[in-house]
């Protein structure tokens, strides 16, 4: 896994979209500057002590942020109202980075579910 391999990604991902990504990424980093930076199942991952912590992915008409966990956005609760989500995935606009704090808190969740 290389930061390279997100490079890569975001090169291949259109405006605004990876405008978008490129600030989540930031915001990712800020909470976990050591990550290991890669590709994970064909999308961008961020891996603390070689376990996934966070990840993204483009969509047509949206962008997800992937805790890659089931467990993570429902402890977030009601800090997720007005976002579309799955289980596993919390989508947002193409053109709307996710606020720093929440990113914060979404990476935070996971860390605590696995003890880092």
């Amino acid at each position: 896994m290389t930061a390279a391999e997100v490079d890569a990604y975001l090169a291949g991902v259109e405006e605004p979209k990876r405008r978008t990504l490129e600030a989540l990424r930031r915001s990712i980093l800020a909470v976990v500057p050591d990550a290991e930076e890669g590709i994970s199942y064909g999308m961008p991952a961020f891996r603390v002590g070689g376990k996934v912590v966070a990840g993204f992915a483009a969509f047509k008409h949206h962008l997800a942020y992937l805790p890659h966990s089931g467990e993570v956005l429902s402890h977030l609760g009601d800090r997720l109202d007005g976002y579309e989500r799955t289980s596993g995935s919390l989508h947002f606009p193409i053109d709307e980075p996710l606020p720093d704090d929440l990113v914060r808190s979404l990476v935070q969740a996971k860390l605590e579910i696995l003890g880092i």
